[in-house]
């Protein structure tokens, strides 16, 4: 069997990169962009007014000048006007051009008007340049403002429509068809028998691949035949570019997906795991260089299989950075079972002083789903040490 850093590592060697597409920008939400960006103009394009007040030169200031004749208003979004001579100011907004011939403002709250003259407060403290927030002093233009791998949210949002960017190259998403197998499965709106089961394991997978923004997916669910499974998991491969099996990859009887995939000229790069849950998972290369990961039915292995090792594998198709290392502390003992490693979910808590908290929220057995609800993820405990003792820092991997 295959340690758990060595499957990782077989994984990501085969991830082969997405291709590249242009999308206009109000569908590159939450995607991984695909070029540098660069800034249009400066940024500040203009030396900004950052408080409402008036703009003075600050030589009459320290020339000892008080009371300034207000000359105009200079409003966000307008051309900047002019003071003409010494003594001038020109009223001012937030966010507006400074006005030519003026380098410093000074706060509404510190000056007085009367009529079309504005006196400075004595107490107020006025220096050179205060409240201008410099032209370039950002961003100069034509500089780099975003990197290729990263994702849009909204602060890369803002910058990509500062710099003009109406379309922009991202990472197409793969397209993933995820296949439910067991004859014991039906869907969550269909008549159910006391023999049979819902089928969640589909649902949540896409859940996980859609919420990161790793993929578009078609569902699908097969039976326990051969036959079906060849020519549907076939055509599942032709129209996709990625296959997440779940279910049929043990050693039972009718555990036929490791053969059918055989059969497809799959190239398998590892078959199991030593790791509970979820050591039966299989994973290999298709045609044309698309995975396929058979991971085992029961729910718990399943999602906690697509977390340790799919949705890194398409983060690395995409382009994106692996997932950052975390580490959390365990609040309780955590005995292990023999010669595996162990995924244990947690509870987070963050503690004043600093420290993650993770509280072991073990399942009754890996079909046991429904405690991972309201979990953060789970803890990775190499195998090795018979007892990981309340303290010990260990890696988490968050849903």
């Amino acid at each position: 069997m295959t340690e758990i850093a060595d499957a990782e590592r077989l994984i990501l060697a085969r991830m082969a990169q997405a291709p590249v597409v242009r999308e206009p920008l109000v569908r590159t939400s939450g995607r991984v962009l695909a070029e540098d960006v660069h800034a249009e103009r400066d940024q500040p394009p203009f030396d900004r007014v950052t408080m409402d007040g008036i703009a003075i030169a600050y030589r009459d200031f320290a020339s000892g000048i008080r009371r300034f004749k207000v000359r105009g208003t200079q409003a966000a979004g307008a051309p900047a006007l002019d003071r003409q001579a010494p003594g001038e100011c020109i009223e001012v907004m937030t966010g507006a051009m400074l006005p030519r011939g003026c380098d410093t403002v000074i706060p509404v709250e510190r000056i007085q008007r009367r009529g079309d003259e504005a006196e400075v407060s004595e107490s107020a403290e006025v220096a050179e340049r205060q409240f201008v927030h410099p032209q370039g002093s950002d961003r100069r233009a034509g500089s780099v403002v975003l990197r290729r791998g990263t994702v849009i949210g909204g602060p890369e949002m803002a910058v990509l429509a500062s710099a003009g960017k109406a379309e922009v190259a991202v990472a197409a998403l793969p397209r993933v068809a995820v296949i439910s197998t067991g004859d014991e499965l039906v869907d969550v709106d269909e008549p159910i028998a006391p023999h049979q089961i819902r089928s969640c394991n589909d649902r949540a997978i896409e859940t996980a691949l859609t919420r990161h923004r790793l993929g578009t997916v078609t569902r699908a669910r097969l039976p326990d035949d051969e036959r079906v499974l060849l020519d549907e998991i076939g055509r599942l491969h032709e129209e996709h570019d990625m296959l997440i099996l779940s279910g049929g990859v043990s050693m039972g009887q009718f555990d036929f997906v490791p053969a059918v995939l055989e059969r497809l000229a799959v190239e398998l790069v590892f078959h199991k795991i030593e790791q509970r849950p979820g050591r039966p998972m299989w994973f290999g290369i298709a045609r044309e260089g698309k995975p396929v990961f058979a991971l085992p039915g029961n729910p718990v292995s399943a999602l906690v299989c697509t977390t340790r090792y799919v949705l890194p594998a398409l983060r690395k198709s995409l382009g994106l950075a692996p997932y950052r290392v975390e580490h959390a502390v365990l609040t309780a003992d955590v005995r292990m079972p023999a010669r595996l490693g162990l995924f244990m979910p947690v509870v987070l808590e963050s503690r004043p002083d600093g420290v993650l908290a993770a509280e072991p929220r073990p399942t009754n057995t890996s079909g046991d789903f429904i405690t991972l609800a309201g979990t953060d993820g789970f803890v990775e405990l190499p195998r090795g040490p018979e007892v990981y003792e309340r303290g010990t820092a260990v890696r988490l991997f968050r849903w």
